[in-house]
């Protein structure tokens, strides 16, 4: 009787799990359909925008769909943006520098569209990891304010940039990651020195020519 009584359970069980599969597998399928809907529809939203959105993942380190969310949010008419700070600031990555009788009372940013806030902060989070002057820029304001704000001053610099290529129509020609190096080579000698010294050598530096 009771043999009878679990196999009875057991074949019950087995076809509640093989129900419960084929409706997870459904709620996948269903998710994928979605998704590749989706981005159907912000291919076609964006296609009279290709030529910005182009321009705009010529940014060392834009993907291309990065390229798309800011077009498809910015829009291809930068005049209706006095400038490229008042898009900033639109966007919500512009610091609100606030001063009253020299003090400075707050370096906080506005708040503003936060769609393309997240998209140009993850997109400042993954320069960081490349070999670009916006990479470099990360680097210099991380070490001396976080990575926080230095993501914040990344993205603002993303959006400026986007700004200029498509109101110029022109490609971005990346600085390098050496530019904050070439821009103060005095400083970067003392810096290097310091450290070398710290590690126990004498250093004696001497100029050479650079090819340029």
């Amino acid at each position: 009787m009771f043999s009878i009584q679990f196999k009875t359970f057991a074949g019950f069980a087995r076809k509640c799990f093989c129900q419960f599969s084929d409706n997870l597998l459904a709620q996948i399928d269903s998710i994928d359909s979605s998704i590749v809907l989706f981005d159907q529809q912000i291919e076609e939203y964006c296609h009279p925008f290709d030529q910005a959105v182009e321009l705009v993942d010529t940014i060392p380190g834009i993907a291309r769909r990065t390229a798309e969310i800011i077009v498809s949010e910015i829009g291809t008419d930068m005049s209706r943006f006095p400038s490229a700070e008042h898009l900033a600031a639109w966007a919500g990555v512009a610091p609100g520098n606030y001063e009253s009788g020299g003090k400075k009372l707050s370096d906080s940013t506005r708040k503003g569209n936060r769609v393309l806030r997240t998209i140009l902060v993850q997109a400042a989070y993954a320069l960081a990891r490349t070999k670009t002057y916006l990479a470099a820029q990360f680097r210099r304001i991380s070490g001396r304010r976080g990575k926080k704000r230095a993501a914040v001053a990344v993205a603002h610099s993303i959006l400026t940039i986007a700004y200029h290529l498509i109101s110029r129509q022109e490609p971005y020609k990346d600085l390098g990651a050496d530019y904050f190096d070439k821009q103060q080579p005095e400083s970067v000698k003392k810096r290097l020195i310091k450290r070398l010294e710290k590690l126990g050598y004498q250093v004696s530096v001497e100029s050479v020519p650079v090819a340029i």
